[in-house]
């Protein structure tokens, strides 16, 4: 990873790593942590649906006030179990910033169905699972919203340029 310790982003994922949840980054933050030169304002990740780690997610969102936006109301409605186990798209606001909590991607594709498309990060004690890129470019090129086709070229020449002989990787 290579935001500084104080970065919104970096901060959501300690506190879900000290809090062991179990989840793969995706999104635009998958990118970025993938290397790809794009820029992201939020979180997105896919959580394990198991009572266990849910209940974990729920204390680490309680512990970042995390609640339900948009709310024009201001009710500040907090996540609930049920919430966390079903099969939408669950966006808050939290202490740190944005925070996209996905039941699942592209209609069907949960924790585990994306576990074997994923790449293990490190950097000192934070460890996490992150969406590998052709995985990501799939699943944005299904989501197929304006934000989504604007980062295809970018993600695409990013993986073509790794996949080029001598490369290594």
């Amino acid at each position: 990873m290579t935001g500084q310790p104080d970065d919104p982003i970096v901060r959501l994922l300690s506190m879900l790593i000290d809090g062991n949840v179990e989840f793969i980054v995706v999104g635009g933050a998958a990118a970025v942590l993938s290397g790809v030169p794009v820029v992201t304002k939020d979180l997105d990740i896919v959580h394990k649906r198991s009572p266990e780690n849910v209940e974990r997610l729920l204390s680490v969102l309680s512990k970042i006030d995390a609640h339900f936006r948009p709310d024009f109301a201001q009710r500040k409605l907090r996540p609930r179990a049920s919430d966390l186990t079903g099969h939408g798209h669950l966006n808050f606001d939290t202490t740190f910033g944005p925070l996209d909590v996905l039941c699942e991607v592209s209609g069907s594709r949960g924790f585990d169905e994306l576990v074997p498309h994923t790449v293990e990060l490190s950097d000192f004690d934070l460890k996490l699972r992150v969406l590998d890129l052709p995985m990501l470019i799939k699943v944005k090129a299904e989501a197929n919203r304006p934000k989504d086709r604007m980062a295809l070229p970018i993600l695409m020449a990013t993986l073509e340029e790794r996949q080029k002989p001598g490369r290594g990787e």
